[in-house]
């Protein structure tokens, strides 16, 4: 193994915190990855992780170094990815979070005509509504859809998505049509779990408006909430790529559309610690002008 392969193995095993875990990534036996970390710190003659049966640590030492060998690997990768610009063929492995429901509706179809348009890159996706760490587990990109950043995310904005109050006429006709966003208090609402909120949020001239909900039936995808409301088990309220389609044929009203809400931006997150290979800025400028059409 050479000095760049050894530190990119500690690097990885620094982020996993897991001898097993970057071995299982890597499929090779655990006491590879131990003697291949063991023969680096032999090199440097200084202990660069502390073990014990329960947790892996890195020494001070360790850390110091941990922060030199991204800033040098950074440095190798961005190299490498100027001299395969200048070529113009993005080429490589890029793995890819999505969320399931905007995932498989919108970008699934435009990872297919990008594959077809970049045959030397190799692509991975992961459909899943769950929050990843990008870093802990190997994601070059990840589309989240949110309404805020946190400060320290490494974000590029593709588009934005408009959220919709639904329900089908058949519920309203026997519950009745709200009239202002207080009158869903007294409503049967489809909750999605993962907004890990009791309440619907609106902007009330330009502030934010929380109005609480009760919630018998929930779950963490939005077509299945969805698809319920249309069976006239409640409201519920989902972006427009999840809603239009019901909307379109009738089995959903757009209710309280005189009432704004919170836009949510469409994010193309990358991970914090590393350059952006030209195959993925690729991906991110191909990603941004299909959806912006």
């Amino acid at each position: 193994m050479d000095r760049l392969d050894a530190m990119r193995l500690f690097v990885r095993v620094a982020e996993l915190g897991s001898f097993s875990a970057v071995a299982q990534q890597l499929g090779v036996a655990r006491s590879v990855v131990t003697r291949q970390v063991a023969a680096l710190e032999s090199h440097l003659g200084i202990k660069l992780m502390a073990r014990s049966t329960r947790r892996l640590t890195l020494t001070s030492a360790g850390s110091a170094y941990l922060e030199k060998c991204r800033v040098i690997l950074n440095l190798v990768e961005a190299a490498e990815t100027d001299i395969a610009a200048e070529r113009l063929t993005p080429r490589g492995h890029i793995r890819i979070a999505l969320p399931l429901s905007f995932g498989l509706k919108r970008v699934a179809p435009l990872l297919l005509d990008f594959a077809a348009q970049y045959p030397e890159v190799s692509l991975d996706m992961d459909y899943s509504d769950r929050r990843m760490n990008l870093i802990e587990e190997g994601i070059d990109l990840s589309i989240r859809i949110t309404s805020r950043l946190a400060p320290a995310d490494v974000a590029r904005k593709l588009g934005t998505a408009h959220m919709y109050v639904v329900a089908s006429p058949d519920y309203l006709a026997r519950h009745g049509t709200p009239r202002q966003p207080d009158d869903l208090t007294h409503h049967e609402y489809l909750g999605y779990t993962l907004a890990n909120t009791g309440s619907v949020h609106f902007l009330v001239d330009g502030q934010p408006k929380d109005v609480p909900v009760r919630s018998r039936l929930t779950a963490s995808n939005g077509n299945v909430l969805v698809e319920a409301a249309a069976r006239g088990m409640g409201i519920t309220c989902h972006p427009d790529f999840i809603a239009e389609d019901y909307i379109a044929d009738g089995r959903l009203v757009h209710i309280l559309t005189d009432y704004e809400m919170p836009e949510l931006g469409i994010y193309a997150m990358l991970p914090g610690n590393r350059h952006v290979p030209h195959r993925v800025r690729v991906l991110m400028d191909f990603l941004a002008e299909r959806l912006a059409a």
